[in-house]
C-alpha cells in the first residue's frame, strides 16, 4: 500500500502497531497554496447538517480568496447546488485515509477540514504526519478523539477542549458557523413596525416544522399531529418539510377548521422560509444555532443522541421552546400532552415567543466563521 508525497511519488507505508495500514511519515507538500479541502457528506440518511455548516466556512474562506474543494457525497440535490454556487469543486468520497492523502497533496493543499463523527483519528493522524493542518468539527463527544491541530465546537454553551502543545480549540457561540443567505436574513427580533404586528395578529400564524433537510428520523409525522392538535381554535397555516409527502394528506384533510397544513419537498431557501414564520418546530441539531441569529421563535425535538447538549442547552435557558425527546413523543402520552400544551402557549403568546427568540438571537454575533477562518489560515506546518 501506497502514499502519495507530492505529485506521483509513491513509498510504502510501514505499521508500527501491527494493522493493515501504517501511518505515513512526517511529510511536506512541495509548495503548499491557499486551498482547503473538506471532509464532509450530505445523503437522505446521515442528513445534510454537517455539509451545511461546513458551505459556511467554505463561503468565508472563499471570500478570503482561498481555493474550497469537498471530498465527500453530496447527494441531496439542492446542498450539491449550494456548493456549486459558492464554487466549491466537489470530488469522490475517499474511501480511506490513504486516499484523502493523496488528493489532499495532489491537491497540494495546505489545510484539511473534518466532520464527520465515525472518522477515527487514524485520518487526522495521516494528514497531520504528511504536514497538512488539520481542524475537526467536533459535538461535545462526538468526534472528540480525532487528531488535529484545531478543534471547533460550534455549539453555544460548549467549552474548549484540552489540548497539546501546539494544537488549539475554540468553542461555544463566537464560533459558530453560519451561512450568506442566514447572514442576509439576519435582523434584530424587535424590530418589527406596528403595521407588521397588527398584521400578524390579524392574519394566521405561519408555522414552519423542518427535522433537517431529509428528515432522516422520521420526526415529522409524529410532531405534526401535536402541532395541529395544539393549533385547535386558533388560525394556522402549517408547512412541514418532508421527503415523503403521502402521510401529510390525511392528516391535512382532519386539520382543526381555519387550520391549513401543506407538505413541501427538501427546500433550497430554508433561511428565508423560516424568517417569514412565527414559529418553526425543528430538530435540535445545527440549524437550531441558525435560526436563533434570524431570530426566529423556536420549538425544538431532540431527535438523536448527538443533539441532547444543544438541546439541553436552549431548553435548559428558555432560548427555544423544549418540546422533548423524539422517542418518547412517539410511545409516551404524557410526553406528548406536555408538547401540545408548550406549543399551544407559544402560538397564543405573541410576546412570550418574541422574548424568547430575542434573548437566544443575543448570543449569536454572526461572526464566528469568521473567527474560526481566521484561527485555520493562522495555522502552518
Amino acid at each position: 500500500e501506497a502514499l502519495v508525497e507530492g505529485h506521483g511519488s509513491h513509498r510504502p507505508l510501514e505499521d508500527p502497531h501491527g494493522g493493515r495500514h501504517g501511518e505515513p511519515a512526517a511529510t511536506t507538500p512541495s509548495s503548499p497554496t491557499r486551498r482547503v479541502v473538506l471532509r464532509a457528506d450530505a445523503t437522505p440518511t446521515i442528513g445534510v447538517g454537517h455539509a451545511m455548516r461546513l458551505l459556511a466556512l467554505a463561503q468565508e474562506l472563499r471570500g478570503r480568496g482561498i481555493e474550497v474543494h469537498l471530498a465527500g457525497d453530496l447527494d441531496v440535490a439542492w446542498v450539491a447546488s449550494a456548493y456549486a454556487e459558492a464554487g466549491v469543486l466537489v470530488h469522490p468520497r475517499p474511501t480511506d485515509p490513504d486516499d484523502l492523502v493523496t488528493l489532499v497533496l495532489d491537491l497540494d493543499a495546505r489545510w484539511c477540514v473534518l466532520d464527520r463523527y465515525d472518522l477515527g483519528p487514524r485520518w487526522g493522524v495521516w494528514l497531520r504526519r504528511a504536514g497538512v493542518v488539520v481542524m475537526a468539527m467536533v459535538d461535545g463527544p462526538f468526534s472528540a478523539d480525532q487528531d488535529a491541530d484545531l478543534y471547533v465546537d460550534q455549539n453555544p454553551g460548549a467549552t474548549p477542549r484540552a489540548v497539546g502543545a501546539g494544537q488549539l480549540a475554540l468553542a461555544g457561540a463566537d464560533y459558530t458557523l453560519f451561512r450568506d443567505d442566514v447572514l442576509a436574513l439576519r435582523r434584530p427580533v424587535g424590530d418589527v413596525a406596528v403595521e407588521d404586528v397588527a398584521d400578524e395578529e390579524q392574519r394566521p400564524l405561519r408555522v414552519l416544522e423542518v427535522f433537517g433537510g431529509t428528515d432522516p428520523c422520521g420526526a415529522a409525522p409524529v410532531v405534526t399531529p401535536l402541532v395541529l392538535q395544539a393549533c385547535s381554535g386558533l388560525a394556522a397555516d402549517i408547512t412541514v418539510v418532508t421527503p415523503d409527502p403521502t402521510w401529510v394528506a390525511p392528516l391535512a384533510a382532519d386539520a382543526p377548521p381555519g387550520v391549513e397544513l401543506r407538505a413541501s419537498g427538501p427546500v433550497s431557501d430554508l433561511a428565508a422560509r423560516a424568517a417569514a414564520s412565527d414559529l418553526v418546530v425543528t430538530a435540535s441539531g445545527s440549524s437550531v444555532w441558525e435560526l436563533m441569529c434570524l431570530g426566529v421563535p423556536l420549538g425544538v425535538v431532540c431527535v438523536i443522541d448527538n443533539q441532547r447538549p444543544g438541546y439541553d442547552m436552549v431548553a435548559d435557558a428558555d432560548l427555544a421552546l423544549g418540546l422533548g425527546d423524539l422517542e418518547m413523543l412517539r410511545r409516551d402520552d404524557d410526553a406528548r400532552a406536555a408538547a401540545v400544551s408548550a406549543l399551544r402557549e407559544a402560538f397564543t403568546d405573541r410576546d412570550v415567543r418574541v422574548e424568547r427568540a430575542a434573548r437566544a438571537q443575543e448570543l449569536l454575533d454572526g461572526r464566528g466563521r469568521a473567527r474560526v477562518a481566521e484561527a485555520l489560515v493562522s495555522l502552518a506546518r
